[in-house]
């Protein structure tokens, strides 16, 4: 059974930095997508970042210079650093993971089948 979970969440001031973690388990795709999605309050939630299992990635407009995503098959960990962190980053933060497919890419919900539970992200001016 896959289960990913995060950590890193926190509360920073605008302009600060971040690192979330996202520890995965029980993965069996051999050719797969990893993301980062967000929702903020009375928001749906959002794409931010994907990585292929062979590297590649995609980013938001919204956070593309600021946010890198990265992984570490060794640990089976994904990452999602963030830096010059804006109040309107202030969000649940999810990792997901699901097989290659053109949504995934595209940063569509629908393209991932599994999530992780989130953690929070607070962005102060």
């Amino acid at each position: 059974q896959v289960q990913l979970v995060e950590s890193g969440g926190g509360s920073v001031q605008s302009g600060g930095s971040l690192r979330l973690s996202c520890a995965a388990s029980g993965y069996t795709y051999s050719n797969y997508y990893m993301g980062w999605f967000r929702q903020a309050p009375g928001k749906e939630r959002e794409g931010v970042a994907v990585i292929d299992s062979y590297g590649p990635t995609n980013y938001a407009d919204s956070v593309k210079g600021r946010f890198t995503i990265s992984q570490d098959n060794a640990k089976n960990t994904l990452y999602l650093q963030m830096n010059s962190l804006k109040p309107e980053d202030t969000a649940i933060y999810y990792c997901a993971a699901g097989p290659h497919s053109r949504r995934g890419w595209l940063l569509l919900h629908d393209g991932f089948d599994y999530w992780g539970p989130g953690t929070q992200v607070a962005v102060s001016s």
